[in-house]
């Protein structure tokens, strides 16, 4: 087959570019070293809030398309891994968020009563969660059913994915380091503990963006997924025990049954971290045009919609 634009990676923001682009009326093809289901963002925490992503003027547009997007997903969980879920973000007000805050429904200051215990301040909203192995399947079978396709493929260049399509888009994320170059994109480990969830029904995050610790507890189908870690520059993809230890520790001062919860998996990933998001058009050598779409952190979830959606209109000018 004959494709108009070939996207290079098949994580969250590929699979989603993909899907916008096959859906505008182009015939898309998604190459991919990784399968979907070894992606970095198979083993995201998939809670729907932006973090660690600039720039906050553009993130603000992004991720509140996003949230509509997901919003409108999550009236069909089963198919697509997307809920809407009650939960706590503590050691934070109002005033510590972005212009974004406005657009999340009833988004509020938490009572003393509604926070955990240790946290004096804290946000209270429903937003999405979603169940990221089945998103993804959800989102690969959009894909094709718009006529799509995934190939499992290294690209050792844009320049080889612009010979097999006119239209590339660059969703390689930490991969961009190599292919492009880009040194400005780096890791930032993240490290998780999925437990057997011992009757949390809410989410909680407490994340300092200057600490390599955070707390969050997300309660999942497949189980409560625990974190975590911010480890910048660290490359490494095994568990380290003790960090794993740390983890439930923190999360157990919060919900105490958590310490007895038995453990079904360790999972690692590196969020691929940029000072800003890029996405911006290149034209390519011999008359093809690339749109870059990565450096999203850890907010690839939180804002694919919205990036997509602006790589569309990069890409083909509507």
């Amino acid at each position: 087959m004959t494709w108009d634009a070939i996207v290079v990676g098949a994580g969250v923001i590929g699979l989603t570019s993909a899907i916008v682009l096959a859906e505008g009326g182009l015939r898309v093809a998604v190459w991919t070293r990784d399968p979907v289901g070894r992606t970095t963002s198979a083993v995201a925490g998939g809670l729907w809030w932006p973090y660690r992503i600039e720039p906050e003027d553009q993130v603000t547009t992004w991720s509140v398309r996003t949230l509509h997007t997901l919003t409108a997903l999550a009236r069909r969980p089963a198919e697509t891994g997307v809920r809407r879920v009650e939960g706590v973000q503590a050691g934070i007000g109002t005033g510590d968020l972005g212009p974004w805050a406005t657009a999340v429904p009833g988004l509020r200051q938490g009572r003393p009563d509604e926070l955990p215990d240790g946290f004096a301040v804290g946000l209270r909203a429903r937003v999405p969660l979603v169940d990221m192995p089945t998103y993804l399947d959800y989102l690969r079978w959009r894909l094709t059913a718009a006529g799509g396709r995934v190939e499992e493929r290294a690209v050792t260049s844009l320049a080889e994915a612009g010979r097999a399509a006119p239209l590339v888009v660059n969703c390689t994320g930490l991969g961009a380091r190599e292919l492009v170059p880009d040194a400005d994109v780096h890791p930032v480990q993240g490290q998780l503990v999925v437990v057997e969830n011992p009757g949390v029904e809410e989410w909680l995050v407490a994340a300092d963006p200057h600490s390599p610790d955070t707390l969050y507890a997300l309660p999942q189908p497949y189980g409560l997924v625990l974190g975590g870690t911010a480890r910048e520059n660290a490359w490494s993809l095994e568990p380290d025990p003790a960090t794993a230890e740390a983890i439930v520790a923190r999360c157990a001062r919060v919900h105490p049954r958590v310490a007895h919860a038995r453990v079904l998996a360790h999972r690692v990933g590196l969020r691929p971290t940029r000072s800003r998001v890029r996405l911006e058009r290149e034209e390519l050598p011999g008359g093809g045009a690339c749109v870059h779409n990565y450096g999203h952190g850890g907010a690839g979830v939180t804002v694919a919609w919205g990036c997509a959606e602006e790589a569309f209109r990069l890409l083909v000018g509507r």
